[in-house]
This record gives C-alpha cells, structure tokens and sequence, in this order.
C-alpha cells in the first residue's frame, strides 16, 4: 500500500464499503492535494457519494485508511467538522428560511464577512428573500456560501450543479472558479464531464467503486481518447490521388470516403498534416471540419478497457 501523502488535504488509501454484499467502494486510494480542485467522476453508482461521505466521516469505512487535514474523519469527526465546508446532493433548507437567518443558523465564531461572502457570489441583494423565492442557481450559489462561511479548508461539493439550466450553470461554475483562484481546495464529484473538464485540476474516473485513472483531464484524454478526426469535400475526379495521399501521412488511421467528403481518422497531428497537404494541393475546404475528443470521449474509452485498477498518478496536476 502506497503510503500518506503529506501535502495531501484528504489521502485515502485502500478504502472499502460494504452494503450487505454489495461493495460500493473496493480497495480505493485518492489523494487530494492543496489548493486544487479534485474532481471524482464516473457513471451512477460507481461509489462517488460514498467516497466523499466516509470522507466526510458521515459513513464509517469497513476497511482502508482515510486522513482528512491529519485526522482520522470517523474517529476525529468533532476536530474536523470545523474545517469543512460541504454541499451534499441533497441539500436543502426550509422554504420560508430567509438567506439572512441561514447566514445566522450556519454562523460559528470564526465565520467570514456573510456580507462579503454574498455580494462575491451575486447574492447581495437576496439577504431578506425566502429561500422558496430563490432560483435554482441562486440556491446553489447560497449553499457554497454556506460552505464557505466558517473559513473551512476543504470544501467537498457533491453534482453541485445537477438539475440546473445552461445559463445557471455558467454561474455556479464562475463561482468555484472563484475558491480555485483564491486557494481553496475543492473535492467536486460530479457526473457532468464537461464541468469537470473546466473546473478540475485532477479527475479521478471511478468504476465499481475502484480507480481506473487519474491524472488532468487533459492527460486522460490524451491517454485514453487520443484521436482525432478531420472531415471536408473534395471533387470526385481528385478522389483517388487525395485519399492515396492522405493515407500515406503519419499518423493517419483510416481515410473514407462518402456522398463527395473525405473522412480522415487518427492522432491529434493529422490535424496539421491534413492541413498542411491540402495547401500544398491548393484547395482549402470551406467545410473543413476537426473533431477532437474530450473526456467523455476518455472516460467512455475507460469503461471499455479491462476491469483493472490503474496506480494513481497525480504528478503535473497543478495547471
């Protein structure tokens, strides 16, 4: 087992929760580094929620070791409860609650400026409105604050913007953008990838409660989706010299053709060498089209691959 990570706000080695005979989360290690925003990704059920709740100290472990800031979360809940700060999934409060008296109910002696905390998250001007009154942006933009109140060191946000439209969205993320640039570190779980690839510094993609990879998202993706494809038109009477000579580039997996388009498959570099071979044909498509994967793409290519843990790897993390 590998051992605990001393710059690590949360290290977690060889966790393993057992609901009667289902094992949600099997022989997982993470580690959370500070200052960073970690997200834990994968599809439903893959034991996310319950990594973050025996992190938490909210679910005792049946086995593994589990440090957050130092202290065991199970048996030291009471020295660590003050330096967390969470939004749990579902996370709630009573409709006629006014923001104020949740500022007030949340409040303990080492609380920041709620008034600082509210206009920095756009909520200013919602001190006296019911929490039923708020939108559902607003709601969450209001739990972070809660989450942040009592200056915690960890903050662990769990599918924050599940349930959200596009627009509302944008602005919860602009706000963990916010804990990011000023230091805080930020456990996300969340099964929205595109917000994982924005705010994340380091995903954890997990299946069957295991870690199949870690790493940015940008390295998963190169590790696990590394293609591209490059479309455009060409005339029929060039057909055979373009896909003769396009086969022949480096790095080129397979060329097709259909209905009048060249379809051309294989490493991020064909990009520029397509590029670079139709100039020297003198014709540039107006319909030159590049797909590029993304870490749907990656973690989808994960889930095709044999289930076996890969070892964590969080070097070059930080952006």
């Amino acid at each position: 087992m590998a051992g605990m990570s001393e710059s690590a706000v949360v290290t977690v080695r060889g966790l393993r929760k057992v609901y009667g005979t289902r094992v949600v989360v099997d022989a997982l290690d993470l580690d959370v580094p500070a200052g960073q925003v970690v997200g834990l990704i994968g599809a439903n059920g893959a034991g996310k929620t319950t990594t973050v709740e025996c992190i938490q100290g909210l679910r005792r472990p049946d086995g593994g070791t589990v440090r957050v800031l130092g202290l065991d979360p199970a048996a030291q809940a009471d020295r660590l409860r003050p330096q967390l700060g969470s939004q749990l999934q579902d996370s709630a409060l009573p409709d006629r609650l006014r923001v104020g008296e949740a500022l007030d109910l949340f409040a303990t002696g080492r609380a920041a400026d709620a008034g600082e905390l509210l206009a920095r998250f756009g909520l200013a001007d919602r001190r006296r409105s019911a929490f039923a009154g708020l939108s559902g942006g607003e709601r969450q933009r209001l739990f972070l604050v809660l989450a942040l109140l009592n200056r915690p060191r960890l903050v662990i946000l769990d599918e924050l913007t599940q349930g959200l439209d596009p627009a509302a969205r944008r602005g919860v993320w602009a706000a963990v953008a916010q804990l990011r640039e000023a230091g805080t570190t930020v456990l996300l779980v969340t099964h929205e990838l595109d917000e994982a690839e924005a705010l994340c510094d380091c995903v954890i993609a997990m299946r069957d409660g295991r870690s199949l990879d870690a790493g940015p998202p940008a390295a998963l993706v190169a590790r696990h989706a590394g293609w591209a494809t490059v479309t455009f038109s060409w005339p029929e009477a060039e057909r055979a010299a373009v896909l003769s000579g396009l086969q022949a580039l480096a790095g080129v997996r397979d060329v097709s053709w259909a209905g009048g388009r060249v379809t051309v498959h294989g490493t991020r570099q064909i990009i520029a060498y397509v590029r670079a071979d139709l100039v020297r044909r003198g014709r540039m498509p107006d319909d030159l089209a590049v797909q590029i994967p993304d870490l749907e793409s990656a973690l989808l290519g994960l889930l095709d691959e044999p289930r076996a843990a890969r070892p964590l790897d969080l070097a070059g993390a930080s952006r």
